[in-house]
């Protein structure tokens, strides 16, 4: 297992992490398994998605701001509620099979790490286990 340091810039965005994932499964020497990429936090996520157009990315964020915007009227106390829901909807891990040594990702797909209540350092946690 091993815990990567994501340093983010902005309040709400996606951070590609998929070379540092990639890189920890080199490093595992795993050929076939699995691969598990998890973000301790609760007001930030982790997904899959699109790669070759940074709109998909943005068009996400959007969405997710219409559904939980930032000052829309919550009772929890920090000013964070939004982040809180926005995290829950991306979900914390993904899991993506390892073949020949090699993340089983589709052509256009890339890991995203995403955050929510930046900017902060956060943490990401990627286990890769054989099969």
């Amino acid at each position: 297992m091993q815990t990567f340091r994501i340093k983010t810039g902005r309040r709400a965005e996606f951070v590609d992490v998929t070379d540092i994932v990639r890189r920890a499964v080199a490093e595992a020497g795993v050929e076939d398994g699995v691969c598990c990429a998890c973000v301790p936090h609760t007001t930030a996520g982790i997904t899959i998605n699109e790669s070759a157009d940074p709109a998909v990315r943005q068009d996400i964020l959007a969405k997710l701001e219409e559904l939980a915007p930032h000052n829309g009227d919550y009772r929890h106390s920090e000013g964070n509620a939004d982040s809180h829901i926005k995290a829950s909807l991306m979900g914390s891990s993904v899991v993506v099979p390892v073949e020949s040594g090699r993340l089983a990702l589709g052509t256009w797909q890339a890991i995203y790490f995403c955050e929510f209540d930046g900017p902060r350092t956060r943490s990401l946690i990627v286990k890769v286990i054989k099969g």
